[in-house]
């Protein structure tokens, strides 16, 4: 049997990929199709929004030209590919003509001629309208949101408020923002989505007053403090038609994503036990937000979500309870520890403003575990480890600038294609988080120490 291996984004799949599936078919009796990853794209200076990897991936298996699709990870993987595949023929567009003659030393290599006339960007430039977005506070993340914004196809930021209006005048000088809004409401009819990114406390008022207006919203994590206005704002946002998002950095990246889907693959067998961690030594500096009791700040409230990630996203929102330590100072956690017990696990998480830790995440199973260095929500490495160390397996990947490209990305993926929620961060693990935040709030099951 000859086997053919070929590869490409797929995104906007037309006439010119079909065609040239077609043609590597015929080349031999099985074909492989490698469907790149999303964070391929970004090697190209910008992040493409319309298709993810799922969809692209479905989108092949729809012409019934590929007897195997597989992903395509990481560079050089072309190479094993080949030789884990037993492959005879490697064909790929008459555009790349010589960039793969390396790969005659494995296999023969072929140039299909390519579909004039047609390609992703020239159809992605035909349709994609840009996505004007308004930016609702000032602070630190805000700051790194417009220049990773950049990165993305099909969106511009166009506009700031904040309730300090030289702030934002500030702002909007130094990142070269057009407009300077007076009042939230002045800046609604003027954009198509809206960036919150205020004190954890406003949240909920800008979000419900952005999703009613029917706009999209993207806010930062934490999305809410409270359970039952994760599920209103949800609701609501649904029922306008409209996108909502928390904007969860580490959701959104590439490298964490693809370890969420080893895991779950069972590679290290059935999970029992996860753990982690994140700290900042921020103690010294008592004028900052987050040691502001009124404004909801503290560790667990600041940081809570990012280690509560991967224990939803693993074991689900269905524990049994969730028991946390404090050591409170002020008004404010400066450490929190929390032990969640499933029927079949139990998990740790630990964040501190004022004790440091630290800061990796181990994922504990039957098989083996999965363990990822400090800082583990900037995930950029990790590895599987084994029993036996000859199976232990090394992942290393590229983290861009901030990360908050990832999230932007998927944003406006899911208003082109109307999706939602997106599989990175559910509804229903937001809306958890928020129950679990609601559960510090009350201090229930907090013991002190």
């Amino acid at each position: 049997m000859k086997k053919v291996i070929t590869y490409g984004t797929y995104d906007l799949l037309h006439q010119g990929h079909i065609n040239l599936l077609r043609r590597a078919k015929e080349l031999g009796d099985y074909l492989i199709v490698g469907v790149t990853n999303d964070s391929f794209d970004r090697d190209r200076g910008k992040l493409n929004v319309r298709n993810n990897v799922l969809e692209r991936v479905e989108a092949v298996r729809a012409t019934g030209y590929a007897d195997q699709i597989i992903i395509e990870d990481y560079v050089g993987q072309k190479i094993d590919d080949v030789q884990k595949y037993g492959v005879d023929i490697f064909a790929i567009g008459s555009d790349w003509e010589g960039k793969f003659d390396y790969l005659k030393e494995f296999c023969e290599v072929v140039y299909l001629p390519r579909t004039e006339g047609i390609s992703s960007t020239m159809l992605r430039e035909e349709s994609q309208e840009v996505v004007k977005i308004g930016i609702v506070g000032c602070g630190r993340v805000a700051n790194r949101f417009v220049p990773e914004s950049e990165f993305v196809n099909g969106v511009k930021v166009v506009g700031v408020y904040d309730l300090d209006e030289e702030k934002a005048k500030r702002f909007s000088d130094d990142k070269d923002i057009s407009h300077v809004y007076k009042t939230f409401d002045q800046m609604l009819p003027e954009v198509d989505a809206v960036y919150v990114a205020t004190p954890h406390l406003a949240h909920y008022e800008y979000v419900r007053r952005g999703i009613e207006a029917g706009k999209h919203v993207l806010c930062e994590t934490p999305f809410v403090l409270n359970g039952n206005e994760a599920k209103e704002l949800y609701h609501i946002a649904e029922e306008k038609g409209v996108i909502l998002m928390e904007a969860n950095k580490t959701a959104h990246c590439p490298a964490f994503n693809h370890l969420m889907v080893m895991i779950k693959s069972g590679l290290i067998g059935d999970v029992v036990d996860i753990d982690a961690s994140l700290s900042k030594l921020w103690d010294d500096d008592k004028t900052l937000r987050e040691f502001d009791p009124t404004q909801a700040g503290g560790s667990m409230y600041e940081m809570g979500s990012y280690p509560l990630l991967p224990i939803l996203k693993l074991m689900g929102i269905h524990y049994e309870n969730m028991n946390l330590y404090c050591r409170m100072k002020d008004g404010v956690d400066m450490y929190t520890k929390g032990v969640i017990r499933y029927p079949n696990a139990v998990c740790t998480f630990r964040v501190g403003l004022g004790v440091k830790t630290e800061g990796n995440l181990v994922i504990s199973g039957t098989k083996g575990y999965a363990y990822v260095p400090a800082p583990w929500w900037k995930t950029d490495y990790f590895e599987l480890r084994y029993e036996n160390p000859a199976d232990n397996k090394k992942f290393f990947y590229k983290w861009d600038g901030a990360g908050l490209r990832y999230e932007i990305q998927e944003f406006i993926s899911c208003i082109y294609n109307h999706r939602f929620s997106s599989a990175r961060l559910r509804r229903r693990e937001s809306i958890c988080m928020a129950e679990m935040m609601e559960q510090f709030t009350e201090r229930k099951n907090i013991y002190e120490i």
